[in-house]
């Protein structure tokens, strides 16, 4: 029987986390956007499948950066 391996365990496959609500507002507060300003990614990506998130979450996206160290990013999740 073959073992499922999860595609968020991939060495190419940033880490991706959903906000919690009060994180969310948090950082809508900080940067004055709202969700709507915030770039997308759909629903359907296989990681967003995978982590349970839904339309409407803020999905922090962590990127190892060989200039920064690590690189911050942040998607709404969308339709």
């Amino acid at each position: 029987m073959k073992r499922k391996i999860s595609i968020c365990e991939h060495v190419w496959v940033p880490r991706h986390e959903v906000l919690s609500e009060e994180e969310a507002e948090e950082l809508l507060r900080r940067y004055n956007v709202s969700r709507e300003q915030l770039p997308k990614i759909k629903i359907s990506d296989p990681v967003i499948k995978e982590i349970g998130a839904r339309e409407g979450d803020i999905v922090r996206i962590v990127r190892k950066s060989r200039t920064a160290g690590r690189s911050v990013y942040y998607r709404v999740v969308v339709r």
